[in-house]
Order: C-alpha cells, then structure tokens, then sequence
C-alpha cells in the first residue's frame, strides 16, 4: 500500500481511469444494450416498491406545471415545431388520401350524437346572446334580409300568374316600407339597446337554431355531407391560401394561447389537475401508472434501448461521454476518505 501523498495520488488516477474505462467499455458495442437494459429494468424494479406519491413532491410538479405553462408555450422551440406544422399543413401528404380513411364514420356518428345532445346548454348559452344590443341589431337585419328573399323569389313566382303578380308586388312594397323603417329605428337605439324587437329576433332565431337541431332531419343531412367530405382527398392548403395568410392565423392563435397560459387562472387549473392527477393515481406505483396508460415495462425498456446507441455514439464522437463520467467519478478519487484510505 502506498505510504505517501505521491504514491496515493498516483494510484487515485489510476484507479480512476480503470472504473472511466470500464463504464466506457459497458456503453459500448453489444454491452450497451444490456447495460441499458439493465439499468432501466433496476431503475423500474426499485421504484416498483413505492407509490407515485411517495416518490415524487406534489408541490415541486405544481411549480414544475406552473413554469413550463409561462415558458414553455413562448420559447423558440415550440416556433419552430409551429413552423414545421405550418409547412407540413401547406404541402400536405405525399400520397393523398380520402378523409374517410382518416376519420372513422362511426365515430363521427357517435360524436355527432353527443354534440345533438346538447341542446339543452346550447340553448341556455344562446339566450345569453338576447343581453346583447348588437347581436340583436344583427339577429334582427338577418331576418328582415331573408323575409325580403322570401318575398323576392315568391314575387318572381307569382309574376308568372296572370293576376297575382301585381297583388304580390303590393305586399312586397308594403313589406319592404316596414323592414326599412325597422331598420332606421334600430340604428336610432344602437348605443342605447335595441328594445324588444332585437330581443324577439334572437331568441326566434336561436329557437329555429335549436328545433332545426332537434330535427331528427338534421341528423340524416350532416351525415350526408360527411359521406360527402370523407371522399374528399387530404391534400395541403397551398391551393387555397398563401403561407402569409396560414401564418397569420396560426400566429394570432400562438400568441392567444401564450398570453391566455401565463395567466394566474391557468396556473391555478394546473395546479388544481396536479392535485387530480395524484389524487387518482398517487397511490399507484410506477408499474401499475404504466399499465393504466397502457404502456407495456418490455415496451419501455425496448424503446429506452432502440434510442440509447444514437446519444451514446454522438457523446463518445465528441468526447463529452468520457468527460462526464470522469467528472461523475473524479471527486470520489480526490475525497479525503480515499486518500486516508490509499496512504494506508
């Protein structure tokens, strides 16, 4: 044993470029595998024993949560993969495809039913809509501009019967006088309200809206058009509209999520999902959490071993795998305790 400072140092070193060796050798060739394989299969075996609860902080994934929701959805990565996306929506599939291959029929039905469904809280959430001035001002010119279509195309009907046309030309005069001098007043109270005429034109309108739901009709219609568009081919966008304008709604619509993520109410929810979250699966260990998102353990250890010999190889071309398990190892070799330990 050596009985000097030198010869203790001296043997530290060597015995530190034995062990940076030897892990070297078990991330290489044919051993990284099993030593990916190995360690992975250790890791899950000894959380194996514990909760999810125990082995993670609640508070520590909330402020996790928390910060990633403010930094994350801004950083220049996610505008990058927001570029990337823009692209691939612009260019489209290589090979085109029907949407019916896409998107199941079936599925679309059963969602379709659900959506129906909620006739009851659309129709609570449209007669909000009666509170409001403009919408009424609108709902209102909406159906005085389709009274005037109706009367229009049952004038150009009546004119081919021989005295009808002239009676009909009357109450369409008549009618015509009426809706202008509707509309004259309605611009008179915007700013003000539109009165009850503006009220009785939404909630017509939003009860023609919900009976025309309620139609078993409507049913049979959208699925009709969608027969219709699952033949359609997916293609890209680049035939309707310009990068520019693709680009213009996708970054209003970033820029909303970003703003709309940072603020303290999303925080809140995140931190209200985190309690959810451990609350359902806190008890869980990490195996019994990986089959209810039904992901297989030889699953994850495969894909763990598939990705492993990319990294490994491009941290030993650069030399940065030697260097960090030095700089790992390198401190147990200078510590005190084996220095007493190499003096003897």
């Amino acid at each position: 044993m050596p009985t000097n400072p030198a010869e203790a140092d001296s043997v530290a070193q060597r015995l530190l470029d034995a062990q940076v060796a030897y892990h070297l050798d078990a991330l290489a060739g044919e051993r990284l595998a099993d030593t990916v394989s190995a360690l992975a299969d250790s890791l899950l075996s000894g959380a194996g024993r514990h909760s999810v609860g125990e082995l993670v902080d609640r508070q520590a994934i909330k402020a996790i949560v928390a910060r990633s929701l403010v930094t994350v959805p801004a950083s220049a990565a996610v505008g990058g993969i927001i570029d990337a996306v823009t692209d691939v929506v612009l260019e489209g599939p290589a090979d085109p495809y029907p949407i019916g291959e896409l998107v199941d029929r079936e599925r679309f039905e059963v969602l379709l039913d659900e959506l129906l469904a909620l006739n009851p809280l659309l129709e609570q959430s449209l007669e909000r809509l009666t509170a409001s001035p403009m919408v009424g001002t609108i709902a209102t010119r909406f159906m005085s501009r389709v009274v005037a279509e109706v009367l229009q195309a049952n004038k150009a009907v009546a004119d081919r019967v021989p005295g009808l046309g002239p009676l009909m030309s009357f109450g369409t005069i008549t009618a015509s006088r009426m809706m202008g001098a509707a509309d004259k007043q309605l611009d008179g109270l915007l700013g003000d309200a539109v009165g009850k005429s503006g009220s009785f034109a939404v909630r017509r309108l939003n009860r023609i809206l919900i009976e025309t739901l309620r139609d078993p009709t409507t049913r049979a219609a959208v699925l009709e058009v969608w027969d219709l568009v699952a033949e359609t081919p997916v293609a890209g966008l680049d035939r309707r509209m310009s990068r520019e304008e693709l680009a213009g709604v996708v970054d209003a619509a970033h820029d909303l999520a970003v703003s709309t993520l940072a603020s303290e109410h999303i925080a809140e929810l995140g931190s209200v999902i985190v309690d959810g979250f451990f609350e359902r699966f806190g008890g869980h260990t990490p195996a019994e959490l990986l089959d209810e998102l039904d992901i297989g353990r030889d699953d994850l250890v495969t894909d763990l071993v598939r990705i492993a010999p990319g990294v490994v190889a491009a941290l030993r071309e650069s030399g940065d795998l030697e260097r960090i398990v030095r700089e790992r190892l390198e401190p147990f070799y200078a510590s005190p305790e084996v220095r007493v330990l190499l003096e003897g």
